[in-house]
C-alpha cells in the first residue's frame, strides 16, 4: 500500500519484470486486496486486481481458485511460491516473491516491542515537518468523521430534527467527562419540545430538569429549603402533566469535582441557556467567528444559584457563568462535529468549520503536554485534535503501519 519496497528488483516468479504504475485502492471488505492496479509485467500494462497472502498454497486453501470474484486478479504476491495457482478456467496467474528488507522487519519489530508513550518515541526527530503537517489534516477530519455515526443515529431518532439532536449532544457534553452519560439519559428522558413550552419561564425549566435528574427526590436537608420544595411542587405537576418518568439520581457524580463543576451548577447552567436561546443550533449555522459562537453559551445562572452549589447549603456569591476553556470544549464536542455533519449532507464547503478550531486556543490536557514534551507543539484545537486522535487511534493501537510517522520510521536505515 506504502510502496515500502525496492522497485528496482520485482520479478515475477518466471523472471518477468514487474513495474508498478499504480498499486490501487486497498480493499477491507469481502473480494482482492487491492482493486483497480495497474502494472506493466515484461512490457504488457495491465489492469485489475492484486491478492496477497503468505503462502502460494493459501490461494487454493481459502478456496480462491473456485470464486470468480478472484478471476480478475492480475499478480498474486507472496512471501513464499510453494505451488502454482489458477483462476476459475485454468489459466494460470503471474506470481511475485516481495521481500521485505530486513531493516523494515528490524524497525516493525522494534516498534511492537516499544512500552514507550507512543512507540516511535525515539525516533521522531528523524521525521520531517512537512510528514506532520500534512498528516494532521487527515487526523483532524478523522476525527470528526468518527463522531458521525453518533449524530447520524440522533438524527435518525429524532427524525431529522436538527435542533433535538443538538440539544441531546450538548446535554452530554455539558456533563464533561464525569457526568456527560447522566446529562445525556437526562436529554433523553426530556425531549427539546416539552422544554420549549415553558422556555419562557426559568423557574419551569429548573424544575422539569431537576426533577427529571431525579435531583428533587431526596429528603435531607434539602427539605428545609424553600427553593427546593418550590421547584419539586413544581416538578410534581409538569411531571404529572407531561407523563415524565425521571432518571436515577445516584447517577451523578461530585466526588473529586470543584464546586463550579457541581452537577447542580451544570443543569443551572444548561437551564438558563434553554430560557435564553431559541433554535440554537440555527443560529450556530449563522455564525461567522468565534467570538461569536461564544456568547451563544454564556450566561450566568438563577439567583438562588448564584449562592449555592447544592441545594440548601449557601456559599459566597458568584454568577458561575462557564468559563471560556468550558465553552471551548463544547464547541470542539459538539459545535463542530455537528457543523461537520451538517454543511457535509448540504454538499457545502467544511472550511468554516476547520476555521472555528484554528481560532480556538490549543487544548490543555495530559495527552497534549506529552507530544509538546517531545516537541510537536499545538498552536490551536486543530493541532490538539489531531493530536488526540493520533494518540488513541493509532499510537496507542500501535498502528504503525497505518501511520504516515510509522512509515518513515519503518524506511529508516540502521547503520
Amino acid at each position: 500500500q506504502f510502496k515500502l519496497f525496492s522497485a528496482q528488483f520485482v520479478h515475477t516468479n518466471d523472471g518477468q519484470k514487474v513495474e508498478v504504475i499504480d498499486v490501487g485502492r486497498l480493499n477491507n471488505d469481502a473480494g482482492p486486496d487491492f482493486f483497480n492496479a495497474k502494472l506493466k509485467i515484461d512490457g504488457i500494462v495491465w489492469a485489475g486486481n492484486i491478492e496477497i497472502h503468505v503462502k502460494s498454497s493459501d490461494w487454493t486453501r481459502h478456496n480462491h481458485h473456485l470464486d470468480t470474484n478472484y478471476d480478475s486478479v492480475i499478480l498474486h504476491v507472496v512471501n513464499e511460491i510453494d505451488t502454482e495457482i489458477r483462476r476459475t478456467n485454468g489459466e494460470l496467474i503471474p506470481q511475485m516473491k516481495l521481500d521485505i528488507p530486513p531493516y523494515i522487519l528490524e524497525n516493525y519489530t522494534e516498534l511492537l516491542a516499544q512500552k514507550k508513550w507512543i512507540p516511535c518515541e525515539d525516533k521522531l526527530s528523524a521525521v520531517p515537518v512537512f510528514v506532520m503537517n500534512s498528516w494532521k489534516n487527515r487526523l483532524l477530519i478523522e476525527r470528526l468523521e468518527s463522531k458521525v455515526e453518533a449524530i447520524e443515529t440522533l438524527l435518525t431518532v429524532s427524525q431529522n430534527h436538527w435542533e433535538e439532536a443538538f440539544y441531546v449532544s450538548l446535554a452530554q457534553s455539558f456533563g464533561f467527562s464525569t457526568n456527560g452519560q447522566a446529562f445525556w439519559h437526562l436529554a433523553k428522558s426530556l425531549p427539546l419540545s416539552i422544554l420549549g413550552k415553558h422556555k419562557d419561564n426559568l423557574f419551569q425549566i429548573e424544575a422539569l430538569l431537576f426533577g427529571q435528574a431525579g435531583l428533587l427526590e431526596k429528603n435531607g436537608e434539602e427539605n428545609e429549603d424553600n427553593y427546593f420544595q418550590k421547584l419539586k411542587k413544581e416538578y410534581e405537576f409538569l411531571k404529572s402533566k407531561y407523563g415524565l418518568t425521571p432518571i436515577e439520581g445516584a447517577q451523578w457524580k461530585l466526588l473529586r469535582l470543584r464546586p463550579d463543576n457541581f452537577p447542580h451548577i451544570r443543569i443551572a447552567q444548561f437551564a438558563m441557556l434553554i430560557h435564553k436561546s431559541s433554535k440554537l443550533f440555527s443560529k450556530i449555522i449563522k455564525t461567522t467567528n468565534i467570538a461569536e459562537l461564544r456568547t451563544h453559551f454564556v450566561y450566568q445562572v438563577s439567583d438562588y444559584w448564584q449562592n449555592h452549589y447544592l441545594f440548601g447549603k449557601k456559599s459566597p456569591f458568584s454568577t458561575k457563568k462557564i468559563g471560556k476553556n468550558s465553552v471551548d470544549i463544547l464547541i470542539i464536542n459538539t459545535v463542530i462535529p455537528f457543523l461537520f455533519v451538517f454543511f457535509k449532507k448540504k454538499g457545502e464547503d467544511i472550511e468554516k468549520v476547520l476555521s472555528f478550531l484554528e481560532e480556538i486556543p490549543a487544548e490543555k490536557n495530559t495527552i497534549i503536554q506529552k507530544w509538546d514534551s517531545l516537541g510537536f507543539k499545538s498552536k490551536n484545537a486543530f493541532d490538539t485534535q489531531a493530536f488526540i486522535q493520533l494518540k488513541k487511534q493509532y499510537c496507542d493501537l500501535k498502528k504503525c503501519l497505518q501511520c504516515p510517522i510509522g512509515h518513515q520510521v519503518l524506511a529508516l536505515k540502521t547503520n
